[in-house]
């Protein structure tokens, strides 16, 4: 069975996950923009109880653009984000998939709230579902 961990900048505070992620999207939303400081974000979703989570996190709740609440969780040294909760998804641990350091990670089955994609990305593959 495969394990990943994830982790802030400074170490302190790691996610790890235990068998394949049940998604891995890719979103567009201007929260999710602004969360990573980048075009986007890419997070992979485990069922919590395959997620064991260990140091110190500080933990922020919004509201979506889909009106559901997230409460991210990142680290109080660093301010790494290492892994969040929506209602739009309960009982599952979303982790951005930047925080695992790996390039070969599963790529984005999912690609959401394209209406707000920057024209210059593009997630591609043929199994990718889109939605505006």
């Amino acid at each position: 069975m495969t394990t990943r961990t994830a982790s802030c900048r400074c170490g302190q505070l790691r996610a790890t996950a235990t068998g394949d992620p049940v998604r891995v999207s890719a979103c567009h939303c201007l929260t999710c923009q602004q969360r990573t400081g980048s075009a986007f974000s890419v997070q992979a979703r485990w069922p919590a109880e395959q997620v064991a989570i260990e140091g110190q996190s500080t933990a922020w709740s919004r509201t979506a653009d889909s009106g559901l609440s997230v409460t991210y969780h990142f680290c109080p040294t660093c301010g790494s984000t290492v892994h969040y909760m929506t209602d739009h998804m309960p009982g599952l641990v979303a982790i951005p998939v930047g925080a695992f350091a790996d390039p070969a990670f599963p790529h984005p089955r999912f690609s959401v709230w394209e209406d707000r994609k920057h024209p210059s990305v593009e997630i591609l593959g043929d199994d990718v579902e889109h939605s505006p």
